[in-house]
């Protein structure tokens, strides 16, 4: 069970374990101030993944809420990635 935000101690927050070859994933919803404050916590996904010997990286996947990407599932700090996979997939 999540410590933060959690006064009751209930395990709420599901966690998603992968491996993926030498890859190694974590994904669980957002529970940070600004996700609660957002109303966003079953909304953003956290991720972590390491391959072996490797650190840790962490990403956040959100739905954006503006521009062109607006509505779409996006990875913080590669939106510019994101933009380009939607504009190489037929509109869905």
């Amino acid at each position: 069970a999540p410590k933060r935000f959690n006064p009751e101690g209930k395990a709420w927050l599901p966690v998603q374990h992968a491996t993926v070859d030498d890859w190694h994933v974590t994904a669980l919803y957002s529970n940070t101030a600004r996700a609660h404050e957002l109303e966003r916590v079953f909304v953003w996904v956290v991720i972590y993944f390491h391959r072996d010997a490797h650190p840790e990286l962490q990403r956040t996947v959100v739905t954006e809420t503006r521009g062109t990407l607006a509505g779409r599932r996006v990875v913080r700090g590669r939106e510019a990635e994101c933009r380009d996979w939607y504009a190489s997939r037929p509109p869905s």
